[in-house]
């Protein structure tokens, strides 16, 4: 849009002198289909426009200064030192100034970061690591725990209102069929949905009654998250709409793994989403995670879809967006698509680096990775990261866990995922049960064993600090590792993890186990 098409008020917060700050010259401005935005060196300021599409409504000053006030509480929850204040504009004439004698236009004022920190950016750099992912997942998990919720935001969570916005997306997309859209994919994606809310709405009342409908995010992807002054911050939430904030904590998470895997990042959206359920116990949740994956890259291939019908938009960028639709119903598509579930049982005994290996065999195939150490405090209550009691490490809290960590395990093999039960399977009958129930439900298994020296176990377990395993020299002196019997020796391959464990674990996926991520 040319300068002279802008509203007199932008056109004036252009300028050095409508600020009582100094600024940086030249001021920029961004500009969305709902808002203006400015950027004077220091802070932002963010007008919306008079604009209403239904789902969103700014079309008086009145709601604008309304949707101005809930921008600043809302994300003040998770990038508190970002949103500094809502700010009046008044005239006086023809000259606009920030006051409040007579408001005719409200913004919300924000600390300029630098662009370079988000994490779209950090990718784009190929900065964005592992580390940082698992923070940021430790962060959304916080986040959540922390959310609202009362009974009216859980009846959002409801069968009926879930599904709307599937609906509304099939019905806004019907005219793309041909082009960005396939027919086969369109019928498909459609069709799953459909029978997920008939099939599944036991699973969707359980998420309301378990209290996972809160006041989220509502738009969670790497353009709304940024690492500044050590600190990851998410901003830009949804305030415009309670039907996209009062959602089930995996509508965020996957809306942040929808984003990782579109980038190509599948390690990395690996890596965020076993973090994140293990800080909070949810996992149970991944089974409504295929269906936000997908509803979220379809929205984006929704909205870029648009941009096809748009008399403003050139070929060019006509063809580019056809382009990033495709992928992105491709995308939408591809998650939704049934897959065979594979079961992985670790063993060996404290220190013989089990959770290493499992970590990089989720890295190379995509796998849900079940702790024993978190599902028993989980269990029993316990932050991760304390010393759990003595009652913790009693026969029967034993037998509790890993009766919790087969559980899990089966449900989500079951459910088309690729499994790690992570425990030390030191004794013959715990493995003989997993095995057999994995057989029963139809369902491939194999076990890799851990070996290290006993010096090598010890000097582990002396250095071992930040984990939520509690293991010491003192329990591993009393662990013996029973032989496996003759008809489990065939599912065992034993992993030597003093030496190359990436490449014991490529060969391993190489010679017919669970399928590498793509």
């Amino acid at each position: 849009m040319q300068p002279t098409a802008l509203p007199t008020l932008i056109e004036q917060m252009c300028q050095p002198g409508f600020y009582p700050h100094g600024v940086t010259e030249p001021i920029q401005l961004m500009q969305t289909h709902v808002s203006y935005v400015l950027l004077t060196g220091d802070y932002v300021y963010k007008i919306k426009k008079p604009v209403n599409f239904g789902f969103l409504d700014y079309s008086t000053l009145a709601k604008r200064q309304h949707f101005c006030q809930e921008e600043l509480r809302l994300n003040q929850r998770t990038a508190a030192p970002l949103y500094l204040e809502v700010v009046a504009i008044s005239q006086a004439d023809h000259t606009y100034y920030l006051g409040d004698d007579q408001p005719v236009e409200y913004a919300v004022k924000m600390v300029q970061f630098p662009q370079e920190t988000l994490l779209s950016a950090l990718y784009d750099r190929g900065e964005l690591s592992e580390n940082l992912i698992r923070e940021l997942a430790q962060v959304v998990a916080r986040f959540h725990a922390q959310a609202e919720t009362n009974d009216y935001i859980r009846s959002f969570g409801m069968v009926s209102q879930v599904r709307q916005a599937f609906d509304e997306n099939y019905e806004q997309t019907l005219g793309f069929i041909g082009g960005p859209q396939t027919q086969q994919q369109f019928d498909q994606t459609k069709a799953y949905t459909d029978a997920f809310f008939t099939s599944q709405a036991d699973l969707l009342q359980q998420r309301v009654d378990h209290h996972w409908i809160r006041a989220c995010h509502g738009d969670l992807h790497l353009n709304n998250l940024c690492y500044w002054q050590n600190q990851l911050y998410l901003f830009d939430c949804i305030e415009f709409n309670e039907p996209f904030r009062y959602v089930d904590v995996m509508y965020d998470v996957g809306f942040v793994v929808m984003d990782l895997l579109a980038r190509h990042c599948d390690s990395l959206a690996t890596a965020f989403l076993n973090h994140y359920v293990e800080q909070t116990g949810d996992w149970q949740g991944l089974k409504l995670l295929p269906l936000y994956i997908s509803r979220q890259a379809y929205v984006r291939a929704k909205v870029t879809s648009f941009l096809l019908n748009d008399p403003g938009v050139d070929q060019a960028a006509k063809d580019a967006a056809s382009q990033t639709a495709a992928r992105y119903y491709h995308l939408a598509w591809s998650v939704l698509q049934p897959r065979k579930g594979f079961l992985y049982l670790m063993a060996g005994l404290s220190g013989s680096g089990k959770s290493t290996t499992a970590r990089e065999l989720a890295r190379q195939t995509g796998a849900i990775h079940l702790r024993s150490d978190a599902v028993r405090k989980h269990l029993a209550g316990v932050p991760l990261h304390q010393r759990g009691p003595d009652s913790l490490y009693t026969a029967e809290m034993h037998q509790k866990t890993y009766d919790r960590l087969l559980e899990l395990g089966l449900m989500l093999a079951r459910a088309g995922f690729t499994v790690i039960l992570d425990a030390k399977y030191d004794r013959q009958a715990l493995r003989q049960v997993a095995i057999d129930q994995a057989y029963q439900a139809g369902l491939p298994v194999q076990i890799l064993h851990c070996v290290a020296p006993l010096e090598v176990l010890t000097q582990r377990l002396e250095s071992r600090s930040g984990d939520i395993a509690d293991a010491t020299v003192g329990v591993l002196q009393h662990q013996v590792m029973e032989p496996f019997s003759p008809q489990l020796e065939s599912l065992v391959q034993t992993i030597d993890t003093t030496t190359d464990v990436l490449a014991q674990i490529a060969a391993i996926v190489r010679a017919g186990g669970a399928s590498p991520t793509s």
